[in-house]
């Protein structure tokens, strides 16, 4: 099959589940001009996927925006350096069920069966191109170059958006319902610590999560903080590119070995984590979090590199800056080097979102309605959000829970609340319907009134036969 032919299939597909028909939400009058039914904020895997469960459901005065240019939403051809996804090549989940609309098919369509089977993992690169035909084949309404700065309640049950970028055509826009599809870094920030940022002048240093200058470090002695996936998948990128050396240092005196999600796969957490108790939602995230390793082969061709060096209970005591250097003091000793790659991942709090500035003090986090034994007690996964298990926020005074009506977290800080369904793709087979199912019963239950009295009051014949005027 070609991909002519499997994007006719695609449509044959959607049309025999009549997908497209007539939208079921009546349109919201406004003053100010045109109200969406929802805006999705972020045109990656996430809010694609939703757009297309929002469709399937028959509401389709929606919109998506991103504030990347077309074509690079997300990480996958930005600042992901891995050569291929870490999931399951069987567990992608975006096609939300239409065989057609899968990753597989749309590999197939391309390079035939056979390919698909000597296919072990899903290259980077290749998952971006699936996304950007996935987008194109099912025409999903996004606006690119747009970043939202703020969102404002307007007393209306109707949001404002506040934005910028090339893309926007107004300065604001307004929505009923805002879906946060924002990413891994969409509840906080990426992480540097202070000892680092507060220390070195910052081309001596870059976060994995931004571009670096591979070519300008060639050569050069490089040393890695962090000891999760990103951490080797940059080493082996960066040896690859020519840099001399790569030293990756981890706290850890072993590296974890038991991936979790293999077992939560296979149990049915994954779909069901939304009927654990708060308890057992937080031990297991704790858990989840503590013993996640890199893929074995993320390592191993990070490790296949002679400049390569692993530096095992080596925590970051101190960072120096002398000459055009820095210098690194660890319990082994202290070591020099040209530049620092910074993997320590994220801060998940939804108080450094500027776009939450008028919600976060009404926002409820997990240290507001659940303390932790010791043991698994951390001050981390206390900052999440504290979320229903239809991804929206709890408000910390009920009086002001209208304030928060309308917005959902399908974002990594729904992690705890929701699993990993917002955050990982085997997640999100589950997730999205649960999102949008959530969202089409906001919208219903906000109109209740008005679909009850439009059920009432219809009085349109059906049945015309002659007996139905004479009787028996």
């Amino acid at each position: 099959m070609s991909l002519e032919a499997l994007n006719e299939q695609v449509r044959r597909d959607l049309s025999y589940l009549a997908f497209g028909g007539e939208d079921w939400v009546r349109q919201t009058q406004h003053p100010e001009g045109h109200v969406y039914d929802a805006v999705i904020i972020g045109g990656g895997q996430c809010g694609l996927g939703v757009a297309f469960g929002l469709l399937r459901e028959r509401i389709s005065n929606i919109l998506i925006i991103d504030e990347n240019v077309e074509g690079y939403e997300g990480p996958w051809v930005t600042y992901a350096r891995m050569m291929t996804l870490r999931t399951l090549k069987h567990l992608i989940s975006i096609d939300l069920g239409v065989p057609s609309l899968t990753f597989r098919s749309w590999w197939e369509a391309q390079f035939g069966p056979q390919s698909w089977e000597d296919v072990d993992k899903i290259p980077r690169n290749d998952w971006m191109s699936y996304l950007r035909w996935y987008r194109k084949i099912l025409n999903l309404p996004v606006v690119n170059e747009v970043k939202v700065k703020l969102i404002e309640p307007t007393g209306k049950d109707v949001y404002r958006l506040h934005m910028e970028g090339a893309g926007a055509s107004s300065n604001s826009l307004l929505a009923r319902k805002v879906i946060l599809a924002t990413g891994i870094q969409g509840g906080g920030e990426w992480h540097v610590p202070s000892m680092i940022s507060e220390t070195l002048p910052r081309h001596l240093y870059a976060h994995t999560s931004e571009n670096i200058d591979f070519k300008s470090l060639k050569g050069k002695k490089v040393a890695i903080l962090g000891g999760g996936a990103s951490a080797f998948d940059n080493a082996n990128f960066a040896l690859s590119e020519g840099v001399g050396s790569a030293h990756v240092f981890v706290r850890r005196t072993e590296m974890p070995r038991i991936n979790p999600m293999r077992q939560m796969g296979a149990s049915g957490l994954i779909e069901r984590f939304h009927v654990l108790s708060d308890a057992d939602k937080y031990a297991v995230i704790s858990h989840y979090l503590k013993h996640q390793p890199p893929t074995n082969d993320t390592f191993e061709r990070a490790a296949s590199h002679p400049g390569f060096q692993l530096h095992l209970g080596a925590p970051w005591l101190d960072v120096q800056h002398e000459a055009e250097s820095a210098v690194v003091t660890t319990p082994q000793g202290n070591f020099t080097f040209d530049f620092l790659i910074i993997s320590t991942g994220l801060v998940t709090d939804h108080s450094l979102r500027p776009e939450l500035k008028n919600f976060e003090h009404h926002i409820a986090r997990w240290g507001d309605y659940y303390h932790a034994p010791a043991e698994t007690a951390s001050h981390k996964l206390d900052a999440y959000p504290y979320l229903g298990p239809d991804f929206t926020f709890t408000c910390l005074d009920k009086k002001d829970t209208k304030l928060l009506h309308g917005l959902f977290v399908f974002n990594f800080s729904a992690l705890v609340s929701c699993g990993i369904s917002a955050s990982s793709l085997p997640g999100m087979r589950y997730g999205i319907p649960r999102l949008v199912s959530s969202v089409a019963d906001q919208l219903f239950s906000d109109n209740r009134e008005e679909i009850l009295k439009n059920i009432y009051s219809y009085n349109e014949a059906e049945f015309v036969g002659e007996w139905a005027k004479k009787g028996g």
